[in-house]
């Protein structure tokens, strides 16, 4: 029942990250929601910049007013050879997380049917017919519920699916000397020590003397914040900067993982954005797939009325949970896995597989410069449940 006092909405979103944001805004665009009323309920204001994220593009996008650098060309390397790759037709995109939220919400504004209120969501309750959200001072009412605040304790206590997290403290730098070329991304470089895990540097210069630099990690554990900070520092006098101010910081976890978030989803109630999947397994790139999904999700709003039915499993889940579980148990992996994959591949072809656009004889291409073994090894375990996965069951595809 909808007490007197609650107040109603046809949706409400809890948590107003880069999905919610982008499903909101994409609903305005389409101008078949302005009859609907919507509320955004988050405990952060949004108006730091916390984040960056990046994405690859062949052709301009919707977000290209805010993009503040993109580059055509980016470096891979680690301790035995370094590749330049040409990323034509592509272009690696960066947005800063401020630069996104004030052009939404500026979007937002202007719309009378859309609200945003900064407040925890403290609690959930779902009936036949409706939805109630409480927070810290209100209790709301809705039709339907899209909820991206991450349940890190369903997932992480379960043992069915491999969980690991990428996880980054990244530094923005002013130096003093020019020491980078800001035509040219480092995707990743290796050449840190490994410590028996997944460890790489990620650059994004923005001028021969300004770029960020984040400590980036695929592993099951965070470290503490002066081990990523030293690894900052490290690199940063390998590459000859002996003098330079710290304009800004960031830092973030993001999980990777193939759990099945969208068992969870009720006819009215869908997880989007971490909590719903959307993160790219094998990466931890988001950008991307949440303006895909986010488009789906749009399209589906205006003719299905069952979340039940939006999802769909693909052939790259496996894929990426094939990867997950050799992480998983040999952490250490990493390094050589991708190394191999970007040695020799076509960084075209790459790039097209992480978006998850190639037909079958591309996948084979790609997953061919892969060392065989693990992949051989972590197949039999993802399939019978071999060692500690014995109850791994898989979703039909």
């Amino acid at each position: 029942m909808i007490s007197s006092q609650d107040q109603h909405y046809d949706y409400i979103f809890t948590g107003a990250g880069l999905a919610a944001l982008m499903t909101v805004y994409k609903m305005i665009l389409s101008g078949n929601f302005n009859g609907k009323s919507i509320l955004l309920l988050d405990e952060n204001p949004k108006k730091t910049n916390d984040r960056t994220w990046c994405f690859w593009s062949e052709n301009k996008t919707i977000w290209e007013d805010i993009v503040s650098k993109n580059w055509d060309s980016a470096l891979f390397l680690n301790n035995h050879f370094k590749r330049n790759l040409d990323l034509n037709p592509y272009r690696y995109n960066r947005i800063r997380g401020l630069d996104f939220y004030n052009s939404i919400f500026a979007r937002i504004a202007s719309q009378e049917n859309i609200t945003f209120r900064n407040e925890k969501v403290i609690e959930i309750e779902e009936t036949e017919n409706t939805i109630r959200v409480q927070t810290e001072t209100e209790v709301y009412s809705c039709s339907q519920l899209l909820n991206s605040i991450y349940n890190s304790n369903k997932v992480e206590n379960q043992t069915k699916y491999p969980v690991l997290k990428q996880h980054f403290i990244g530094w923005f730098i002013k130096s003093e000397e020019a020491v980078f070329n800001p035509e040219q991304a480092t995707f990743m470089d290796f050449s840190v020590e490994q410590k028996g895990n997944t460890r790489f540097m990620y650059v994004l210069p923005t001028s021969t003397t300004e770029a960020l630099l984040e400590y980036t990690l695929f592993s099951h554990q965070h470290l503490t914040k002066e081990e990523y900070e030293t690894e900052i520092e490290k690199y940063i006098k390998m590459l000859g900067i002996s003098k330079y101010e710290i304009i800004e910081k960031e830092q973030g976890s993001i999980p990777m993982t193939c759990y099945p978030f969208w068992k969870q989803n009720t006819k009215n109630v869908i997880n989007i954005g971490s909590s719903g999947g959307w993160t790219k397994a094998s990466t931890g790139y988001t950008f991307r797939n949440s303006d895909k999904k986010s488009t789906e999700l749009v399209a589906f709003l205006q003719k299905g009325t069952d979340f039940r039915n939006f999802h769909k499993s693909t052939k790259f889940w496996f894929y990426d949970l094939l990867l997950l579980a050799i992480l998983d148990q040999k952490n250490e992996l990493g390094s050589a896995i991708f190394s191999s994959l970007f040695k020799k591949g076509n960084p075209t072809l790459i790039f097209k597989f992480l978006d998850e656009e190639t037909s079958f004889a591309e996948d084979i291409q790609v997953i061919l410069k892969c060392p065989k073994t693990p992949f051989i090894q972590a197949l039999f375990r993802v399939i019978f449940g071999l060692k500690n996965k014995k109850n791994l069951l898989l979703p039909k595809l």
